[in-house]
């Protein structure tokens, strides 16, 4: 990422596709974002009494206000990151889905639970599992998405009953400004706040929250992993991918042409999960290849305006358009060949959407994470070579296979080391909320979504127990030890939990070690 420029303790934000600037933010100090967060821990108290009711009230009010500043919104967004018009329209909408979803099922999925007991012994108590509110979740976005980013995990948060500090990319940080602005505007509970700032910023959230959510690179988060291990506290992390898609011969090859043409290059191919690696099968490798040319050189790429007239946009900054630049050179002075496209349009930091074959994994473009508009195609004899090089990654965040024989499709994707496959599509797990979201390997720990562990996953789960019947002045277990009647509990225990012969025999046990007990 690209150095922002800082003046007098500012940020300035450019619009990367004219250099325009398009704003100034504060660079908040630790002293601040330990304020804030301090502020902010007194406010969660009443927000988790409310109780998630109470919360739904005011999440579906930001989703009406969603709703009526879609707009405005895209246009922010768009001045930020030169994305076309429709790309920024997709920020906003993807936030009222999500507001919905946990909005209207907090509810039920923070109700208490109250398993059955292991044993029959068990049953005289009631159990019960609570969930409680981390008090202040520290959640530190990317530049890519900066309104639908900050959603996907401020709203659950924010359901489960914790307060929330946001801490944008200084890339973009105008989207979640607008964002806390909404919050504000409605009236409610001041339990939503945003610092912005670059890495000191984010370094102090870290220092002060009680849960981090981060999503980024690898590398930060390894470090922010480290900070949280210290503090002990808990911390979930979307990281890197080098996501692949499998072509096999029995595909329908238009489909899976204009799917990873949209799976590669939809927002430029700044997504976590687009797909960077694409391996056909030899014998439609040349028909793939063909059509997936033909598609990506007819997508429109500029500047854009709200009449949507373009398809692919600008990168974020400088340093990306490097980095993609960097791994098409690399390619092709190895040996590959630019199909289509190849170089930096020499406007903005827009990158010319591309194609790459004669490709292998001695080259970057392969290997490491591109973050860019390049689509690199690799010919493979069958799918057993697809799995192994699929899996010849650090990384294991999603990937797709296209088939057109689901049962294949289904088994070749539990032969896949990533956290989500798509069957014939791309990214339609990002729009199905019951469905965990999480990576393996360096792509990260632990998950987002899920259904109720989405907002789960920001409490705390407290055991309780409570008699079921009235209650001894001593139980068996209690000093000073009567050694029979420990002996008639043990025995009862192992009968319960254990199998054949060795549920008996604990009484004799103690009796012999211990003698008569009084």
């Amino acid at each position: 990422m690209e150095e922002q420029i800082v003046t007098n303790a500012e940020i300035q934000v450019r619009n990367p596709a004219t250099g325009e600037l398009v704003g100034t933010v504060p660079s908040e100090s630790a002293e601040a974002v330990a304020a804030k967060v301090r502020e902010l821990r007194l406010y969660q108290q009443e927000w988790e009494a409310i109780g998630p009711e109470g919360r739904k009230v005011w999440l579906l009010k930001l989703q009406d206000w969603l709703i009526d500043n879609t707009d405005h919104l895209a246009d922010v967004v768009q001045s930020e990151t030169g994305k076309p018009r429709v790309d920024a329209l997709i920020d906003p909408s993807f936030g009222v889905d999500l507001l919905g979803y946990y909005a209207r099922r907090a509810a039920k999925f923070l109700a208490d639970e109250h398993p059955s007991p292991h044993s029959p012994l068990a049953r005289v108590k009631k159990l019960t599992t609570a969930y409680r509110p981390y008090p202040v979740v520290g959640v530190i976005t990317p530049w890519n998405f900066p309104l639908a980013m900050p959603a996907l995990d401020v709203f659950p948060a924010l359901a489960a009953g914790a307060a929330v500090l946001l801490k944008p990319s200084e890339v973009t940080p105008l989207s979640a400004l607008e964002l806390a602005r909404g919050w504000a505007e409605i009236g409610a509970p001041p339990v939503l706040a945003v610092m912005t700032g670059g890495g000191a910023t984010g370094a102090a959230v870290v220092d002060t929250v009680d849960y981090v959510q981060f999503t980024g690179s690898t590398r930060t988060g390894r470090s922010i992993a480290e900070a949280c291990a210290r503090r002990l506290i808990p911390y979930s992390l979307e990281l890197g991918g080098k996501d692949p898609a499998i072509v096999l011969a029995d595909a329908d090859i238009d489909r899976a042409a204009y799917g990873i043409a949209f799976g590669g290059l939809f927002n430029a191919g700044q997504v976590c999960i687009s797909v960077e690696r694409v391996y056909v099968e030899a014998p439609v490798y040349d028909e793939f290849v063909t059509k997936l040319t033909d598609h990506v050189r007819s997508l429109r790429q500029g500047v854009d305006d709200r009449r949507s007239r373009y398809d692919v946009g600008a990168l974020a900054n400088e340093a990306q358009r490097d980095i993609v630049a960097s791994h098409v050179e690399d390619a092709l002075a190895k040996g590959a060949k630019a199909l289509t496209g190849g170089k930096p349009t020499g406007t903005g930091t827009f990158f010319e959407p591309t194609v790459l074959v004669d490709v292998d994994h001695g080259m970057t473009c392969m290997t490491e994470e591109t973050f860019g508009p390049t689509l690199p195609v690799m010919k493979v004899a069958d799918e057993i070579e697809a799995l192994a090089l699929a899996n010849d990654s650090i990384y294991g965040l999603s990937a797709s296979i296209w088939t057109g024989d689901k049962a294949r499709g289904e088994r070749l994707a539990r032969q896949l080391n990533a956290g989500a496959v798509n069957i014939n599509d791309v990214f339609s797990n990002m729009f199905n909320f019951a469905l965990p979201m999480g990576g393996w390997q360096q792509s990260g720990l632990g998950a987002r979504w899920g259904g109720a562990e989405g907002v789960r996953k920001y409490c705390r789960h407290q055991a309780i127990t409570a008699p079921m019947l009235p209650t001894q002045q001593k139980e068996l277990f209690w000093f000073p030890y009567n050694t029979t009647k420990l002996g008639l509990a043990l025995t009862a225990m192992r009968a319960a939990g254990a199998r054949g012969m060795r549920r008996i025999g604990v009484l004799d046990v103690i009796n012999t070690v211990g003698g008569k007990g009084k």
